[in-house]
């Protein structure tokens, strides 16, 4: 018997990161989204899933305007409370029942582990254990997770930031690919059981959700077909298709056209077994620059700019700099800026480029559009916000399963209380 499907409209995702902004920042927009994803824990060698900054995640008291709620966090209370980000987080969610929030276990420099993990049973069950203990504690809908890369891709990425064919998130062996299935089938296995532990079966499944590369040297070997039924939303992280580890400037989100495009990868997972309404496209909320080169993608360059947080990466609310010229493809739907006297090229999508993107979305029946990452848009009504084109793309009829409240087995004696 198949299990009821776990949306029930358009998804807006969107990655929040717990070093840039506040759970309160997210208020005026919150109608909007549809999933929160939480970056990101760390895996650990031994399995277990640790957060990645405890004191910001579970720890911190927010003074009353950094609240949801406009109360202050305590420092008299009685008992074993959570605090931090989550609390404001299941504040959220007790006020915007639409809204999911996962954690995204994994990312750029904590996928490392996934190989081992997976292929070890016992550190299999430990990471089981560990993702269900984080949801059963901090009150959440779901566990996600990045695909992995290995330590020694990570030196060879460092050592040769120009080699296009690094290849660093994906199982490399068939039998890494069959390990990764089995690590979803436990987890898959032990949602349900958990659900049906707290009484829970009739309310909508905990998440299981992946966060997934659109290079197909990446996902060839994946066995899509096997993992489909474990995995309620696969997030495409079409991005990044172009950089400064390239010979030329490029677009580094084409849905057409070039050596990767989304296109190709959405395709590719449907032919492969992944049926439309679990594919989420992703978003790029930031730039990729490039210095010394023409006002065309395709020209060589010479170094990368200064970006507003890491070199070469810009972010989205900052753009088009000033003395930039921007421009449109509406044919391979991308878009980026040009500089002539810095000689600055930044490619990022525009409001334009992302209406178009929700289009194609809804032609082709996914399940709906992901942003990395939330705090680089503009904010409320800002007529250059992304998140805003998506919602009016969508007619701002989205996804409205509702969220989880109820956790019976909390470590923590507020979340309890709150969801009794």
């Amino acid at each position: 018997m198949q299990p009821p499907p776990a949306t029930n409209g358009p998804v807006i995702a969107g990655y929040f990161v717990n070093w840039s902004h506040n759970v309160c920042d997210l208020v005026p927009d919150v109608h909007k989204l549809t999933h929160l994803l939480y970056a990101f824990a760390n895996l650990e060698p031994s399995g277990e899933i640790v957060l990645g900054d405890v004191w910001a995640d579970k720890d911190k008291h927010f003074a009353v305007e950094q609240t949801v709620n406009q109360q202050a966090d305590g420092w008299n209370d009685q008992g074993n409370n959570l605090y931090g980000n989550f609390k404001q987080l299941y504040l959220l969610k007790q006020k915007n029942r639409h809204l999911k929030v996962t954690l995204s276990v994994g990312g750029w420099t904590w996928s490392t582990n996934f190989g081992t993990v997976a292929a070890d049973p016992q550190k299999r069950q430990r990471f089981v254990q560990s993702a269900i203990k984080h949801i059963a504690d901090l009150g959440l809908d779901g566990i996600g997770m990045f695909e992995w890369r290995r330590e020694e891709e990570r030196k060879k990425e460092r050592k040769n930031l120009f080699d296009s064919n690094i290849d660093w998130e994906y199982p490399k062996t068939s039998e890494e690919a069959f390990n990764f299935v089995h690590l979803l089938y436990e987890m898959r296995i032990a949602l349900d059981m958990y659900q049906q532990s707290i009484g829970q079966t009739n309310e909508p499944r905990l998440l299981l959700t992946l966060a997934v590369a659109c290079g197909p040297s990446n996902y060839r070997l994946l066995r899509l077909r096997e993992m489909e039924p474990y995995v309620d939303l696969f997030y495409l992280m079409s991005y990044d298709f172009a950089g400064s580890w390239d010979k030329t400037t490029g677009h580094q989100a084409a849905m057409y056209g070039g050596a990767l495009n989304g296109h190709q990868a959405v395709t590719d997972y449907m032919q492969m077994g992944v049926p439309p309404h679990k594919l989420v496209l992703g978003l790029p909320v930031y730039g990729r620059g490039f210095s010394n080169t023409s006002n065309t993608p395709g020209g060589s360059f010479n170094d990368i700019p200064e970006g507003t947080w890491e070199k070469g990466m810009f972010d989205y609310k900052h753009l088009p700099l000033p003395g930039a010229t921007e421009y449109i493809d509406e044919q391979h739907m991308v878009s980026w800026s040009y500089d002539p006297a810095k000689r600055e090229l930044i490619s990022y999508d525009t409001p334009a480029v992302i209406h178009a993107k929700c289009e194609y979305i809804k032609q082709a029946k996914l399940g709906g559009a992901m942003f990395w990452e939330l705090s680089a848009d503009h904010k409320g009504e800002h007529p250059r916000s992304l998140l805003n084109t998506v919602y009016r793309s969508f007619g701002g009829h989205l996804d409205s399963i509702p969220n989880h409240l109820c956790y019976p087995k909390s470590q923590y004696d507020n979340i309890r209380a709150m969801s009794s």
